[in-house]
């Protein structure tokens, strides 16, 4: 297990890499918390997972955002990035078929109705994923006093 762990914390020394994780984890924990914070984005948020169909409508209503404020959270320091972009790509997957799925521009207020923004963020992801946190993390400090 240790290894396991091990190997999803290595990174490169890319600062690309830690300036996208970096961005990205400030959306996220933005998303997440608007969601929390402004109600007209957590009614268009509960309009779009019942429009969308997806179960467990309650429990999606808190878990979401909670997630995405823990992998903004761990984006932006840069710890375990790897495995916070892994679960960030799961949750745009199931973003991108809302967008495909849900034909009400009201529930996207603050994004086009197609699904430009979760496929982009799939993308930057996939390249965390690959790169690792990337400089300025947790990781890479772990890494490198580990090295020594």
């Amino acid at each position: 297990m240790g290894a396991l762990l091990s190997r999803i914390r290595q990174t490169s020394r890319s600062s690309a890499a830690g300036l996208c994780r970096a961005l990205l984890g400030l959306m996220f924990l933005s998303t997440g918390v608007m969601k929390f914070a402004v109600p007209s984005l957590r009614n268009a948020f509960s309009g779009q997972l019942t429009e969308a169909g997806l179960p467990f409508h309650s429990l999606n209503m808190w878990l979401v955002p909670l997630v995405e404020v823990v992998i903004g959270g761990m984006l932006i320091v840069g710890l375990f990035g790897r495995l916070a972009s892994f679960v960030a790509i799961v949750m745009m997957i199931v973003a991108t078929y809302v967008h495909l799925v849900v034909d009400n521009p009201e529930l996207f207020p603050l994004q086009p109705t197609a699904p430009i923004i979760p496929l982009v963020t799939i993308l930057l992801c996939s390249y965390v994923l690959w790169a690792g946190s990337g400089s300025w993390s947790i990781d890479q400090r772990r890494q490198e006093s580990d090295a020594t």
